[in-house]
């Protein structure tokens, strides 16, 4: 059984899902230690323990230790049972970050398997639902991912609400990426989604976002989705894509913070990414890591910064397999490639 100190490097909960995916994915038994011990509330929370249990149930694993506030975890899995699925995350949780740690986990099932979740699609300390399907899907379709998805109705915190579906297709095997060289990214494409907000907040933070990628001769352009939802929420998603690949920015509103404030940031946020010249945005390299290492060895990208996040996810990978991550300094970007 393979023995994963929860605590390493960022020590949050990525760890866990992160862990538990690839367990599955390599039929190799875990356990977890000091899970989340130097947060202030350590262990496993709501939404920990959520992820877990979906993806217990779609392998039918034998589990230890899987309770809110639990430290410590031993997880057994057995092979994905394809079918459809329903879980109710409760209030807020991140339904993305759900879908994630499923899809990790069951795109080399026999047969097709759909996810249908209950939660928030929209919520702090996790990708936002237009982020999720506009970059990181399309990202990881490039090696070879194959995926359906649907959004029913968005949620945000504190009650949620929001319900969407993802079909998981098998794949046998993956491709490399390549994208290790600057690209040419010169438009600028987003969605702000509102719910029960005044239509002049998604407006402002619209022509605020216009406004700063005119700076940098990006064209934009900018959809507004408004729907009604059991909790207010907005915030703006923007992406750019080129030949090879695909980068992202995301701003929650909040009550502090101006609808210009939210636009401009977003926008700036992007753009500081594509001057640095990376390939994969700071969140996406966290993301698409483990890919990465499931695809032939060569994969290489560049990228602005590496986060806690992504050295406590090499460090991680590198316990389930034979690999290592080149990093090399490239003009304002950093280079990593997959050996």
């Amino acid at each position: 059984m393979l023995t994963i100190d929860g605590s390493y490097g960022e020590g949050g909960g990525q760890i866990v899902r992160t862990a538990v995916a690839l367990s599955v994915l390599t039929k190799q038994p875990i356990e977890i230690t000091n899970i989340r011990a130097g947060r202030p509330i350590p262990g496993l929370r709501p939404q920990h323990y959520t992820a877990l249990s979906c993806i217990r149930t779609i392998c039918d694993a034998e589990v230890e230790g899987l309770s809110i506030h639990s430290a410590n975890l031993r997880f057994t899995p057995r092979d994905i049972k394809p079918g459809t699925y329903t879980f109710d995350i409760g209030t807020a949780g991140s339904m993305t970050l759900v879908f994630q740690a499923c899809l990790l986990s069951a795109f080399h099932s026999s047969a097709p398997l759909t996810i249908v979740l209950r939660g928030g699609t929209d919520v702090r300390w996790a990708p936002s639902w237009d982020y999720f399907t506009h970059v990181f899907l399309p990202l990881i379709s490039k090696i070879g991912i194959k995926t359906d998805i649907k959004l029913l109705k968005r949620g945000y915190y504190p009650t949620g609400g929001g319900e969407a579906s993802l079909t998981i297709h098998p794949v046998k095997k993956l491709l490399p990426f390549s994208a290790q060289e600057p690209q040419s990214f010169t438009e600028l494409s987003g969605i702000i989604h509102r719910a029960n907000l005044p239509d002049h907040i998604s407006i402002r933070m619209k022509h605020a976002a216009i406004k700063a990628a005119m700076k940098k001769n990006l064209r934009s352009t900018i959809q507004i989705d408004a729907a009604p939802s059991s909790s207010p929420g907005t915030g703006i998603t923007l992406w750019s894509e080129s030949e090879r690949t695909i980068i992202g920015s995301t701003v929650l509103g909040e009550k502090t913070l101006s609808a210009e404030a939210v636009g401009e940031t977003a926008a700036n946020l992007l753009i500081q990414e594509i001057t640095s010249g990376a390939t994969l945005d700071r969140y996406a390299i966290d993301q698409i890591l483990p890919y990465l290492a499931l695809a032939p060895r060569g994969s290489a990208c560049l990228i602005r910064e590496i986060s806690n996040h992504t050295h406590t996810n090499m460090w991680l990978i590198k316990q389930f397999f034979p690999i290592d991550f080149e990093v090399t300094p490239q003009q304002n970007a950093l280079r990593i490639v997959v050996k």
